[in-house]
């Protein structure tokens, strides 16, 4: 604690930049991104909850406004979790829920997106990461999406850039 005193009181004496972190730093902790907003049901959830989550089934809706987020479209979408966008539309006609393995597909998604934009700043920046081939390899993140496994993995490399791993 008294290194956060130490360090406030040196930033105190530097106005601009006091004023710059206090704002970062309320910007990131306060506001929340896209994600987390549109998402606030099932955002920040851990595995074990968004088991429970997946295994009671997630609305049709949560596809719909995961496709925008996302900035995909909903035969794409629909492609990766393995379901055709006609059974989507019957689902969301007849205001039927996910079955468990689509409904945790989509929950690992916005785990990801979620991640994906607290490290990166906005959904932009991370759409194009995830349409970046890897160092030395000519797949891209995104096409791992199609398993949870995959998903699973894509946050962990996530995980090892936030803390200046090589990517």
């Amino acid at each position: 604690m008294w290194y956060w005193n130490n360090f406030k009181s040196v930033l105190e004496n530097i106005p601009y930049l006091y004023i710059k972190f206090i704002r970062m730093n309320t910007t990131i902790s306060q506001q929340g991104g896209v994600v987390k907003k549109k998402f606030k049901l099932y955002a920040g959830r851990n595995n074990l909850s968004l088991f429970i989550t997946a295994r009671k089934g997630v609305k049709s809706g949560l596809f719909y406004d995961l496709a925008e987020v996302m900035q995909m479209s909903e035969k794409n979408l629909a492609e990766i979790i393995h379901v055709s966008p006609r059974t989507m539309s019957n689902y969301k006609e007849h205001k039927k829920s996910l079955d468990p393995v689509q409904s945790e597909h989509l929950l690992r998604l916005v785990a990801l997106y979620e991640k994906g934009e607290e490290l990166f700043g906005n959904l932009d920046e991370f759409n194009y990461w995830l349409q970046k081939p890897f160092w030395n390899d000519k797949e891209k993140p995104i096409d791992w999406l199609v398993t949870p496994g995959g998903i699973d993995l894509i946050i962990n490399e996530l995980t090892m850039l936030a803390y200046g791993d090589a990517v």
